[in-house]
């Protein structure tokens, strides 16, 4: 029986991917709270808050043949404008998570028949993001932790490794500030989320070739400019709420 988890399932991206794993015979969505939008056929939701002290919780799942960390939280906010309590909230939420899971998971990562893993991370954890800069900063952390890991994989003798999935901004979610699922603006990505993380690979940055990978020349060309720019097509984007 092919099993898949999908942590932080219960909505946006990750509640697509969970669609996206229609032939899988069971997929179980791991979240704070219950879906309020349909979930497939063969999904059942496990309620869990990632910022408890225990994760005995996934040693019921190792059987799983795939894993995505999806769970996230951000909104666009001068860093002033967050509250100090918050600031680890964002790394508990975002960062360690992932870290915990993968430890959970990482006999199976070790091992020589094939288990996929993946991780939500974002394109702004690759570059100075002025509104998101906590935010940023906890994807930053899991992207090298990402790779650090993968390239341990590898001299260690698997072919197992950690997929970073990096996007920018995902229409169709309830992720800062949307209101709702619209699960037909967020599945083509969700196919090709699934399909790397199939496929065994290590990266995906969705429009890398028609978006990002401009940005990113443009960031190490010079970090400061760039950051400028990132600043002022936020401000002009209408995103930011006052």
């Amino acid at each position: 029986m092919k099993k898949a988890l999908v942590i932080g399932g219960s909505n946006g991206i990750g509640l697509a991917i969970a669609h996206a794993l229609a032939h899988y015979d069971k997929v179980v969505i791991i979240d704070k709270t219950q879906s309020d939008s349909p979930l497939p056929d063969n999904a059942e939701v496990e309620v869990f808050d990632l910022c408890s002290a225990d994760y005995s919780l996934f040693d019921k799942h190792l059987d799983a043949d795939l894993v995505m960390v999806t769970a996230g939280i951000g909104r666009l906010a001068l860093f002033e404008d967050i509250p100090e309590e918050m600031l680890s909230t964002y790394f508990q939420v975002n960062t360690l998570p992932a870290m915990r899971i993968a430890k959970r998971f990482y006999g199976k990562l070790q091992a020589k028949e094939p288990f996929r893993f993946g991780v939500m991370v974002s394109i702004s954890g690759y570059m100075s993001s002025p509104f998101y800069s906590i935010y940023a900063a906890t994807k930053a952390a899991l992207r090298v932790f990402i790779e650090s890991v993968n390239v341990e994989l590898e001299e260690g003798g698997s072919a197992n490794r950690i997929l970073n999935v990096s996007p920018g901004s995902i229409k169709g979610t309830k992720f800062d500030g949307g209101h709702t699922n619209d699960l037909q603006a967020t599945a083509g990505l969700a196919r090709e989320i699934v399909a790397h993380l199939e496929a065994g690979d290590d990266l995906f940055i969705p429009r890398y070739e028609e978006v990002f990978h401009e940005v990113l020349e443009r960031y190490h060309a010079d970090f400061r400019a760039e950051g400028r720019h990132s600043y002022a097509y936020k401000l002009a984007s209408g995103r930011i709420k006052k």
